[in-house]
């Protein structure tokens, strides 16, 4: 199975040695993940920062069940980013959110099993439609797993955006009233999210392009103007690993669109 390869490479994202325990607080402010003593775990976030998904994926589960965390961000961010064939993103998304709930059973205080899996199964909702993913339940699970990873972790910024957005993309498919009295989805939860998400990881282009996105989604035109000046504060990001080059780009695409 062929991995498409980072279009970005840089040496600035290998971190060699000491680096990696040296950048790890700011490489996971979005998703807290502990710094592993484990130097083949470690290896194989090396590989995930410099934008090596496959060999990250590979490394990550030569180390069991220890390893998830970066086999399945390897393969989410990979899946999101790089992935053309629609069959394949679908079959990787569903082999994240599986190995997310076995972890989930045997490391039920793992915050990270819980939001990957709800990373997982969120991408796959937006590749399969969002209307559809509702229709099959999914939106109940992805909201339970974002819940139980805040839960887990009240820091975990990338929880917080993904909240924001169930929140925003319920509301945009479904509208305010049965997005609110089905699903449980509020516009000003939405926003809140976001802003806590912003507040815990200042550095983020993501959140910037998550927040503006869901501006959109659920205010309109009205909020056209926030949702711009995030786009542009996302794209003069200054990333600190692949995952971050990739996040920057987008905001950049968008800003040309």
């Amino acid at each position: 199975m062929a991995w498409k390869k980072f279009p970005h490479p840089e040496k600035a994202f290998g971190y060699a040695g000491a680096a990696l325990k040296k950048n790890w607080a700011r490489l996971h402010r979005g998703d807290c993940e502990p710094f592993p003593d484990d130097t083949k775990l470690q290896d194989a976030w090396r590989a995930y920062h410099a934008g090596d998904f496959g060999k990250a994926v590979e490394l990550g589960l030569a180390c069991g069940m220890a390893g998830y965390n970066v086999a399945n961000k390897a393969a989410a961010i990979y899946t999101n980013y790089l992935e053309t064939d629609e069959e394949r993103k679908l079959a990787l998304l569903l082999e994240v959110a599986q190995r997310c709930e076995a972890q989930q059973k045997a490391m039920p205080d793992a915050a990270n099993a819980w939001y990957l899996h709800a990373y997982a199964l969120g991408r796959y909702s937006q590749c399969i439609s969002v209307v559809k993913a509702l229709a099959q339940g999914l939106g109940g699970k992805i909201k339970h797993s974002l819940t139980r990873a805040i839960a887990l972790d009240a820091k975990h910024a990338d929880a917080h955006i993904g909240l924001g957005t169930y929140h925003a993309e319920v509301i945009d498919k479904v509208g305010s009233l049965v997005g609110g009295l089905t699903y449980g989805a509020k516009k000003s939860a939405g926003v809140e999210h976001f802003e806590t998400a912003l507040k815990l990881n200042p550095d983020s282009a993501i959140a910037r392009v998550e927040f503006a996105n869901g501006l959109v989604m659920m205010f309109g035109n009205s909020r056209m103007k926030d949702a711009e000046r995030l786009y542009q504060e996302a794209a003069a990001c200054e990333p600190m690993d692949a995952m971050e080059r990739l996040d920057v780009e987008l905001a950049k695409a968008e800003l040309e669109d």
